[in-house]
């Protein structure tokens, strides 16, 4: 008797290492936030002359510069002459605006969230982007509403909501200087989201993504030295920031660009959406193992209403793919630079 062996399409192996991509990727970008206060933590404890060389500015402009690395090695080939010669004044102006806020403004802005408050508490206010943006898509793009991630995103909200209200004693929420910024960074994120919709599509991924972080680290380092002197980078080339700075980079930057491009490029849109979804829930068990902050005891009512949230958004994805009669949902390459905007904006890091 012959034995039959069966094997998985090329496409669906592709597929499942793409999740396995995704939600690695998902899994270190949690992690980040956590990662940059650690590190700045180490930084206070150790200072050079007095100061902390491992500060949140130094960790953002050098992460921002090494993560330039993994992005030329993948996405050089973009940069020919066919494809900047599409490119007109419009576009760069576009693009430039885009960059500045998704790259510069919006990463500085949590980056200054993460020095005045909590990680959990960055997480739990970033809940108010899904709602915001899909309002945003629909009364200035005109674009049509989803009823079952919007639902879903305002159930999300409620499960941060119940979280925060249920913090007593020292895990007690107020709303200061930390908690402003990263409301403002959220409202940047989805600005630049809008303004990429607008007007990038058909921009490739590798010309948006390697010019927004050059442009991004040259807006911030001015700013930067305008609010807040000339000496205020005088620790780059720091031993003690050089030490731990790779641990960023090699975490947060190498393994997680990889994973997400690499995910990106071979998951299906579904298993994308599904792993980014659980980002804030593994960003607040993250934030409770590395740093031990306390959600206090609204975490498991809070979470389990996030948890019925993903539900909810999954269920319409699959009625929508049900309704269009998709029979395999396509791998993510395909996807315009706005989307993938629109995807990162889901998941925690808002980064370099």
């Amino acid at each position: 008797m012959s034995h039959a062996t069966t094997q998985p399409p090329a496409g669906m192996s592709k597929a499942l290492m793409g999740a396995g991509f995704v939600w690695l990727a998902v899994l270190v970008y949690a992690s980040s936030n956590s990662i940059v206060s650690l590190l700045a933590e180490i930084g206070r404890e150790h200072p050079v002359m007095g100061r902390n060389a491992i500060s949140l500015c130094n960790l953002l402009f050098l992460g921002s510069l090494l993560s330039l690395i993994p992005m030329v090695f993948m996405f050089h080939k973009d940069w020919n002459r066919e494809n900047l010669s599409k490119l007109n004044r419009k576009d760069w102006g576009i693009l430039t605006l885009s960059a500045g806020l998704s790259s510069a403004l919006t990463p500085a802005l949590f980056f200054i969230a993460l020095d005045y408050t909590s990680v959990t508490n960055v997480v739990l206010i970033g809940r108010i982007e899904p709602p915001l943006f899909l309002l945003a898509t629909l009364f200035i793009l005109k674009e049509k509403l989803d009823p079952w991630a919007f639902a879903a995103g305002l159930i999300a909200l409620v499960g941060a909501i119940v979280i925060i209200a249920l913090k007593g004693g020292n895990t007690a929420f107020s709303f200061g200087k930390g908690e402003i910024a990263a409301a403002v960074a959220t409202l940047s994120f989805i600005a630049s989201t809008i303004v990429s919709r607008i007007g990038l599509k058909g921009i490739p991924l590798g010309i948006f993504s390697i010019y927004r972080t050059v442009l991004g680290t040259i807006i911030y380092y001015f700013l930067a030295i305008y609010l807040y002197g000339a000496d205020h980078f005088q620790d780059l080339f720091a031993g003690e920031l050089w030490t731990w700075v790779w641990v960023y980079a090699i975490i947060v930057i190498i393994i997680g660009q990889f994973s997400w491009n690499l995910g990106l490029k071979y998951a299906r849109s579904g298993d994308v959406s599904l792993a980014t979804s659980f980002s804030p829930l593994a960003a607040l068990v993250i934030a409770m193992l590395l740093l031990g902050e306390n959600p206090g005891p609204g975490l498991i009512p809070g979470g389990l209403i996030i948890l019925l949230a993903i539900g909810v958004g999954q269920m319409g994805r699959i009625r929508a793919k049900r309704a269009e009669n998709v029979v395999e949902e396509p791998p993510m390459d395909d996807l315009q630079t706005e989307d993938v905007l629109e995807q990162e904006g889901r998941i925690n890091f808002k980064g370099a």
